[in-house]
């Protein structure tokens, strides 16, 4: 038998084996913890957003006063507005815009103002949404009506 036909068919008996390697496995991936402190205070155990290669991961964002542990007085509308402000604030800090975005979770304290939220969350779009989800939550950080946690992309 051919050498070389020999030695394809050990690669693809090695495959069939132990299965291929994954296609990642040998291009490392450069992970920042990012702090702006242009919405949250820079003190608080965990990161406002994670970049792992061109893809950056917000933490939960509420409608606090940016700089401060604070919410916007003035019940949903206004903490919705002040969330969606405070993400916008926090993609631009780190290089990414709202355009960016491709998934966001978000959870009400109750689900029954999901309607007044969605008044407020579509202005901030043009003509693409973000992948999402809603959920009703019991007990948000600091008594917030809503949180928002988001995933943006950069392809380019």
């Amino acid at each position: 038998m051919n050498r070389r036909w020999m030695g394809g068919l050990a690669t693809l008996v090695g495959m069939w084996i132990v299965g291929p390697a994954p296609a990642a496995a040998h291009v490392p991936v450069n992970i920042e913890y990012l702090n702006s402190g242009k919405v949250l205070p820079k003190n608080l155990p965990f990161s406002e957003a994670v970049r792992v290669g061109n893809t950056l991961y917000l933490s939960g964002q509420v409608g606090i006063v940016p700089g401060s542990l604070k919410l916007v007085p003035g019940g949903m509308a206004a903490e919705a507005k002040q969330t969606l402000d405070n993400i916008r604030t926090s993609l631009e800090a780190h290089g990414f815009a709202m355009k960016d975005l491709v998934k966001c979770t978000v959870m009400l304290a109750d689900i029954g103002e999901w309607a007044a939220f969605n008044d407020i969350y579509k202005t901030y779009f043009k003509d693409r949404f973000p992948a999402r989800s809603a959920l009703g939550a019991n007990g948000l950080a600091l008594g917030a009506r809503v949180e928002v946690e988001c995933m943006a992309v950069k392809w380019g």
